[in-house]
């Protein structure tokens, strides 16, 4: 199931003077939370968690605003981008965010862990709120990660594929190169960094089609669908075993077996072209907007 999000850009419906929680139940409709479901019941739910958020993992994850000033997007909650958007000394902040969690490729274990509690002290004194949409922005759709993440490296969307929480977050496209070459380094100019290339087949891109999807792209399954559809050159962003996810070897060992060219750019750097998306959204709204931009780890392709 594909979740499509409708917003006329530019409209004069400005929400900018509405409080916070009529901007909540704005995004609540037009990316239909009723119809999407996540898990992230790993995480560390403390007091300064929504009640809801630990209830269904989407939506208002921190809520200690009133009203909405300005919004900052972000893929993820690191330090980095909290003290960025703390040192700027506002109140009434919306923070929204793709993951309610921080990625970290350099500890032992399970890559996501938990926001700064220190951190989240300093946000409630700020009136700084916090909202995720994660499977709600992976579903394919104007505003979502693949999609926007494809468009940024001349991929068209022609098909979904790869199903993930019940929507398809793939997308399978042509492109005007031929060459296996040409596409990593319009990948990495995309990306603004080093991309890796786990080279099993051809020089060339088959048919100029390609399969495309943002952030953990590293599942068998995803090639089993991709064999069926002939499709030999794919590009996502995690590649690597992080945290020992057992499927990624599996995966690896079905590209090399079946000649299937994979590109990984990163987690963080597959994924932020739909929170630059977003700002569409909010500016639309008529609320300022602006992306802060992460640190890639590029531990998730080694």
């Amino acid at each position: 199931m594909a979740i499509f999000v409708i917003l006329k850009l530019g409209s004069n419906n400005s929400i900018k003077d509405m409080k916070a929680k009529e901007i909540y139940r704005k995004l609540e409709k037009d990316f239909h939370l009723d119809q999407c479901s996540d898990d992230w019941s790993q995480m560390d739910f403390n007091e300064f968690i929504c009640d809801n958020f630990k209830e269904r993992y989407m939506g208002l994850v921190l809520d200690n605003a009133e009203e909405i000033e300005k919004i900052y997007t972000a893929v993820f909650p690191s330090d980095k981008v909290l003290k960025e958007i703390l040192d700027k000394d506002e109140n009434n902040i919306l923070i929204f965010t793709h993951h309610p969690s921080t990625w970290d490729t350099t500890v032992t274990g399970f890559p996501f862990k938990d926001m700064n509690k220190d951190l989240l002290v300093k946000l409630k004194e700020k009136n700084i709120s916090l909202y995720c949409l994660h499977v709600p922005l992976d579903a394919n759709g104007y505003f979502s990660t693949t999609v926007n993440y494809a468009k940024e490296i001349g991929v068209s969307f022609d098909e979904d594929f790869a199903e993930y929480y019940g929507v398809q977050v793939g997308v399978i496209g042509g492109t005007n190169l031929n060459s296996l070459k040409d596409l990593v380094n319009r990948v990495e100019k995309a990306v603004g960094h080093n991309v890796k290339l786990l080279k099993y087949g051809s020089d060339n891109i088959a048919n100029q089609k390609i399969a495309v999807v943002a952030g953990g792209g590293n599942d068998p399954e995803i090639l089993k669908e991709l064999l069926e559809k002939g499709i030999k050159t794919y590009v996502t962003g995690i590649v690597s075993a992080v945290g020992g996810y057992p499927p990624a070897v599996e995966f690896n060992s079905l590209a090399k077996e079946n000649k299937i060219n994979i590109i990984g750019s990163s987690h963080y750097s597959s994924e932020k072209f739909a929170c630059i998306k977003m700002l569409h959204y909010f500016e639309a709204l008529g609320i300022k907007a602006s992306f802060v931009e992460d640190k890639p780890d590029l531990g998730d392709i080694v």
